[in-house]
């Protein structure tokens, strides 16, 4: 889940005001003159010739090629160790227009070559500069784009980009937050930029992952920045869809990549999952149903009372995983409008609730005690195809827990059957504007959600889903992918299971005209 980058700029170019180009008369001087000028004795010229590159080189990527051919990019990083401050905020200014945009990668492992990254560091270490220290935040936000330099932008700038940036500007050290603090927190430069420097590097693998679960404080802050944005008109700032999108990354695969996840087998959840294989014994709770009492192993968390082994508070790695991230990430879901970090909150989730981990067993318990459940079936109706992919495969993780998938079954089928291409849309232009990514994951969602649920296939047919499946399956390839059609075939082919159904289907008017046997055919041998 990647991030953006910083724009080019201008900069501040002070020719008109210096001498420091005096020499040169009516003319401007030619590239590889002011290239040479960076090497100058005085500071005011080697500043001067360093804001002249940054200006000329806004926006022309072919002057961003020549001044590194040239040997600009080592210059100017020789300069971030100078002792003058102002000599610091040219070099940075330049680095940062050279480095910016895919088109000029090549830049960006130059400067990694010159050992560019870590005199970065160093000077973002020392700097007290506000100035500076946003380009130098600006320029590894620049740098994170190319997946070369993600780890090592890791390994050289982890460590000072949390504690010295991060960490102090969410205030996570000083809770709880002074209002005014509150209030200046996600207009941070600094903080905008080094969230999103580690967003793009947080999708580097899991020994990236694995690193940034481990750097001391990170994961509290990033949590502290969201949740004193909640309920404030900072909810849809780029600083909170930042952090959003690093917890997203950072909780995939935590059973497999985390050491509390393997210190669990799969045998040992079986007492954890929620109802029997067929739901027949299933609670009904939460916001759209009656509670049923149920007997439940000592083990089991059904969203209500304390969690089990958990007297501790969470922190640090263990805030990934615990229940208690579910209510933000559900807040920013209802609250927010930004629709990355709606993609990306559902996206955690998703990535939470998958499996059969016992804190993914956890988690889908508590989001539906949290009411969270209405909250993802409401994004469905929303016109971002992105954000409807993320929350319909969240839902069928959801739906992995039984009591889930009756909720899930009973409000929101017709939801889920309307962002289907096909007939009876009444607003066909959003279904045709799905991805192919989108349907697949719609049709996975339903499929897990009639699996082993009788009631749920009676709704998806009586939602008219027979009908838009046949159309998607019958398609062969020339309005869908072959991914979508095999999603859909294996839809119909589990609704073909439930033999007490198959009269039902007699009363189903195909748009495709096709008789009873040709449905079953198409089940057997066109699936």
């Amino acid at each position: 889940f990647f991030g953006n980058e910083v724009p080019d700029d201008h900069g501040n170019c002070n020719r008109g005001n210096s001498n420091s180009f005096a020499k040169f008369g009516w003319r401007d001087p030619e590239l590889p003159e002011v290239i040479q000028m960076l090497q100058h004795q005085f500071p005011s010229v080697q500043s001067n010739a360093a804001a002249y590159l940054q200006h000329l080189c806004f926006g022309d990527n072919k002057i961003k090629a020549e001044i590194r051919r040239q040997g600009g990019i080592q210059l100017l990083v020789d300069l971030l160790d100078h002792r003058m401050t102002e000599v610091h905020r040219s070099a940075c200014g330049a680095l940062r227009n050279l480095v910016y945009g895919k088109a000029n990668d090549d830049n960006k492992i130059a400067l990694k070559n010159c050992g560019g990254i870590p005199a970065l560091v160093r000077l973002l270490r020392k700097t007290t500069d506000l100035e500076i220290r946003e380009l130098v935040t600006g320029v590894l936000w620049n740098l994170s784009s190319c997946d070369a330099l993600k780890m090592p932008i890791i390994q050289d700038a982890l460590a000072v980009l949390t504690n010295a940036v991060i960490i102090p500007h969410s205030g996570w050290e000083n809770s709880p937050l002074q209002d005014d603090h509150k209030i200046q927190l996600h207009s941070s430069q600094v903080l905008r930029n080094a969230t999103g420097c580690l967003r793009n590097v947080s999708s580097a693998g899991e020994e990236a992952r694995r690193r940034m679960r481990e750097c001391d404080g990170l994961t509290d802050a990033l949590l502290y920045v969201i949740q004193s944005a909640l309920g404030s008109s900072e909810i849809d700032s780029k600083t909170v869809e930042n952090c959003v999108c690093i917890l997203r990354n950072l909780s995939y695969r935590l059973a497999a990549e985390t050491s509390q996840g393997q210190q669990m087998g799969t045998d040992e959840l079986d007492g954890l999952l929620c109802g029997d294989a067929n739901g027949k014994d299933a609670e009904s709770s939460g916001c759209w149903g009656k509670k049923k009492k149920k007997k439940k192993s000592q083990d089991q968390w059904d969203g209500v009372g304390p969690l089990p082994d958990c007297a501790e508070p969470p922190k640090g790695i263990q805030m990934l995983w615990h229940p208690s991230i579910v209510k933000p990430y559900l807040t920013l879901l209802s609250e927010c409008s930004n629709p990355d970090t709606l993609e990306g909150a559902a996206g955690a989730l998703q990535n939470l609730a998958a499996g059969s981990w016992k804190w993914s067993v956890y988690i889908r318990a508590a989001v539906r005690k949290e009411k969270g459940l209405p909250i993802l079936v409401e994004l469905l109706r929303i016109d971002n195809d992105r954000v409807v992919c993320a929350v319909a495969t969240a839902l069928r993780n959801m739906a992995l827990d039984v009591r889930n998938k009756e909720l899930i079954g009973k409000y929101a089928m017709r939801d889920l059957v309307h962002r289907l291409p096909g007939a009876n849309n009444s607003n066909s232009s959003a279904s045709k504007a799905m991805s192919d990514d989108t349907v697949t994951a719609i049709c996975c969602t339903l499929h897990e959600v009639i699996t082993k649920n009788m009631e749920n296939a009676k709704a998806l047919r009586d939602a008219g889903g027979i009908e838009k499946l046949v159309g998607i399956s019958k398609s062969k390839g020339d309005k869908h992918s072959p991914k979508v059609v095999k999603a859909a075939s294996q839809v119909l082919n589990s609704m073909w299971q439930y033999r007490d159904l198959r009269s039902l289907y007699k009363k189903v008017r195909l748009g495709f005209f096709l008789d009873l046997s040709s449905f079953i055919l198409l089940f057997k041998f066109g699936g």
